[in-house]
């Protein structure tokens, strides 16, 4: 870097106008803890604070944004200094590129507003290969682009841009007969209880794509105000974390597989005032599939989605089809779906839908949506649909039958101009759904029939 240009950034980091008032505010150094009201009862979620910490600037270690090594190098050296004591690390304004990036606990990865990291689509810049999933099943893959294993106070922050270059990533979207070959594999050791550790998908052609964000098996998370753009696969993944507050973040990310949020085997989230802008679903709540969410029995509960808008998907809120584990105590209010301007892109399909097969077992209970505006909608406002395989009903052969219990939806105070229904279930007489109700639901139009409903016990409709 020449020196000029050093100097310039140095002088920029020095009067630091671009980091957000909490790393600076007079608040001691305590957890931030958000009291929340919901209809399961009261639930608190808590976020690191990280006022008052050292700050340890990338170039300070070497970053140089005409090189990956030097930057990626940087990083790593100081996230490693920071985590010592706790501590900001800080990616100035400017364009750097980047591999893998490993957070540690005590440590808030900072991107300053007009900063852009931009992630490498290399894939051998993702090993070694580190203990993760792929759509509920525990492996070890290519790392995730962020990454964060079995850390405490970690945090994201910034009004930076977070971005992938998805050059080879595309390439993988097609998901082809290798990869599938080897999903069948990966199911298969999972059945039989083959050791996570001897489950390496990095060899061959299974070509797993990783997540952008995953906190894996992480205690209190915050995600806060920045931008992410493209991904290979989910954007943002806690999984088997307690204590996670996504804030102000937002996402626009179109490939293949680019769920907003995918909160897994989760315990107090807090997702708020985000803007989902993505090629799937915006937020899907899950808890593992089949034989790894038995063995590993941990349910995703106390979820509040909050304040947040989307712009583009296939739900506004999921839950499953990984819903192995158990759901429970999902909280989504005030909410909207804006008009799509694209006409090349279809409209979000249902605002709730809640899938699940023969296969998972797990259960579903206390699901509330209040409070949402909505444009056209393909679906409707609630579908739940007891037989979701996609290509695995082909795949694999049922090896063990589990069935779904379903109980307890409560979906209110509902705006949308249009939809095929309003509500569908595809439920079993052997196990129907029990105790749903829609109260104050208005759909301007309606093409198919309004409530096409089976197996359901305990239906209301006002």
């Amino acid at each position: 870097m020449p020196l000029t240009t050093k100097r310039t950034l140095l002088k920029t980091i020095a009067v630091m106008p671009f980091l957000p008032s909490c790393v600076y505010s007079s608040r001691d150094k305590k957890m931030n803890t958000t009291q929340l009201e919901t209809p399961f009862g009261a639930m608190r979620v808590t976020a690191p604070s990280f006022a008052g910490l050292k700050l340890f600037n990338i170039i300070d270690f070497g970053a140089d944004p005409a090189s990956q090594q030097k930057t990626s190098a940087a990083i790593h050296a100081a996230i490693a200094a920071a985590a010592e004591f706790g501590g900001v690390v800080i990616v100035p304004p400017g364009v750097w590129p980047s591999g893998k990036i490993h957070l540690k606990s005590h440590v808030n990865l900072h991107i300053a507003e007009g900063a852009e990291l931009v992630f490498s689509s290399n894939p051998q810049d993702y090993l070694p290969a580190v203990h993760s999933t792929w759509e509920g099943l525990e492996c070890y893959n290519y790392s995730p682009l962020i990454y964060a294993y079995e850390c405490e106070n970690v945090g994201l922050s910034g009004k930076g841009k977070l971005i992938a270059k998805l050059d080879i990533w595309r390439e993988w979207y097609a998901r082809p007969k290798p990869h599938m070959d080897a999903l069948v594999e990966l199911y298969y050791m999972a059945h039989k209880n083959v050791p996570v550790q001897q489950r390496d998908m990095t060899q061959g052609s299974a070509n797993l794509r990783p997540q952008f964000i995953q906190f894996n098996r992480c205690n209190n998370v915050l995600i806060e105000d920045v931008s992410i753009n493209n991904s290979p696969f989910w954007v943002i993944h806690p999984y088997l974390c307690n204590n996670v507050t996504i804030r102000g973040v937002k996402v626009n990310a179109h490939g293949h597989n680019n769920d907003g949020a995918d909160p897994e085997m989760c315990t107090n989230v807090l997702i708020e005032n985000c803007i989902f802008d993505q090629g799937d679903d915006a937020i899907s709540v899950k808890s593992g599939r089949e034989f790894d969410a038995w063995r590993l029995s941990t349910p995703c509960r106390n979820i509040v989605i909050r304040n947040c808008v989307v712009k583009n998907g296939h739900q506004l809120l999921a839950i499953g089809s990984e819903i192995a584990g158990g759901i429970e105590n999902v909280y989504m209010h005030s909410c909207v779906v804006e008009p799509i301007t694209n006409t090349k892109i279809p409209p979000l399909t249902n605002l709730l839908f809640i899938k699940t097969n023969e296969r998972r077992g797990g259960f579903v209970k206390n699901i509330y949506m209040e409070d949402i505006t909505a444009d056209n909608l393909q679906g409707g406002v609630v579908a739940i649909d007891t037989d979701v395989l996609y290509q695995w009903r082909n795949l694999t052969p049922t090896l063990e039958r589990k069935l779904t219990p379903i109980e307890n939806i409560v979906v209110s105070n509902v705006r949308a101009k249009s939809a095929s229904y309003v509500c569908s279930v595809n439920a079993t007489a052997e196990l129907p759904v029990r105790n749903l109700t829609l109260e104050n639901i208005k759909v301007n139009s309606v093409s198919g029939k309004a409530l096409a409903t089976e197996n359901v016990v305990n239906f209301k409709f006002n």
